[in-house]
């Protein structure tokens, strides 16, 4: 392989990382987010929920994408619970806000939409403590800023990013 077909590849593929929002450095996995720090960020989620009178569920995962914990206030629409899990997954498996992804769609690049067991809404926070990905939030039941506002609170709750 020569030297420009390599530094081509190596740009095409920086490229498409830049395209999500990846950062320069590349946060890896860390040990799964504790039941108790799950409760406390749904906690906190559904707290900042109820205080702007919303009807969400909020599901965290951890960092292998397997559910850890799930809250829905009553009254919340059925498809929300699927919804929240389906963020939460996608914010821990592409290391990055759902948000980043709803906005290269929503750019046109609609061939994410092929990819398995992707859900690109905003709603889905990873969950980074001491510099590793542990897991991730994800609301559903309102507007998609205001399911990112309630995640947001349950990440502050646990001193994550």
């Amino acid at each position: 392989m020569t030297h420009i077909f390599r530094s081509t590849i190596v740009a095409a593929i920086f490229a498409s990382y830049s395209s999500f929002g990846l950062a320069a450095d590349i946060i890896g996995y860390g040990a799964p987010i504790t039941s108790d720090q799950a409760k406390k960020a749904a906690t906190a989620a559904i707290a900042d929920a109820k205080k702007n009178n919303l009807a969400v569920v909020v599901a965290v995962v951890d960092s292998s994408g397997s559910l850890s914990y799930l809250e829905k206030i009553d009254g919340t629409q059925i498809s929300s619970v699927e919804t929240a899990i389906g963020k939460a997954r996608t914010a821990n498996n592409f290391k990055r806000p759902t948000k980043a992804l709803d906005d290269v769609v929503a750019g046109g690049r609609v061939a994410l939409l092929n990819l398995p067991n992707v859900l690109p809404l905003q709603g889905g926070l990873p969950i980074i403590l001491d510099g590793k990905i542990v897991g991730a939030i994800g609301v559903s039941g309102a507007t998609s800023q205001q399911d990112e506002q309630a995640a947001a609170a349950g990440l502050a709750a646990i001193g994550a990013k």
